[in-house]
């Protein structure tokens, strides 16, 4: 069944994200050898294809790349380094995720299909969250205030509805 069209131009940039975590993840699953860099490759070709049907503007696509290799690799940094699991890092209960999306974030996140150690280095610089950026699913905290957003689904980052700022860190 196709997705319905979304008009609202905040609920686009998600719909897209999801849509470039789900060419990529549906390639990742075939792989033999699953590393980081193979990931952020199929992310990287999922940005060169909806550059290319005129879904997003280069620099949209680009953005959104980032966006998703930055939440992949926290992620899989949080499971794997901290032990918890990935409600652990949502924020929420898994269930309240679409199951199709949640199996692609676990599988794409997998801390046992990717390089750890590029991890911890890409993880410290990109580890900061920011107002109009697009995030996947699950909670950031104010760095000014302490206030907690929970994203159900991928979307863009407002400021603090709480003191305006536009700062953000994963919950742990």
């Amino acid at each position: 069944m196709p997705k319905k069209r979304i008009n609202d131009p905040l609920d686009i940039m998600g719909e897209a994200y999801e849509t470039m975590l789900e060419r990529s993840a549906s390639e990742f699953r075939k792989l033999e050898k699953k590393t980081e860099s193979a990931l952020h490759s199929l992310i990287d070709r999922a940005k060169e294809k909806a550059i290319e049907l005129e879904e997003l503007t280069a620099e949209e696509a680009a953005n959104l790349a980032e966006y998703l290799k930055r939440d992949l690799s926290d992620a899989a940094f949080y499971t794997s380094e901290e032990g918890k699991e990935l409600k652990d890092w949502l924020g929420f209960e898994d269930s309240l995720l679409a199951a199709e999306l949640l199996d692609m974030f676990l599988e794409a996140a997998d801390p046992t299909t990717v390089e750890m150690n590029e991890l911890k280095l890409k993880l410290a610089v990109n580890a900061l969250y920011k107002t109009g950026e697009v995030t996947g699913p699950g909670a950031l905290v104010c760095d000014a205030c302490g206030e907690i957003l929970h994203f159900h689904k991928a979307g863009r980052i407002p400021p603090c509805p709480k003191c305006h700022k536009t700062d953000y860190h994963r919950q742990s």
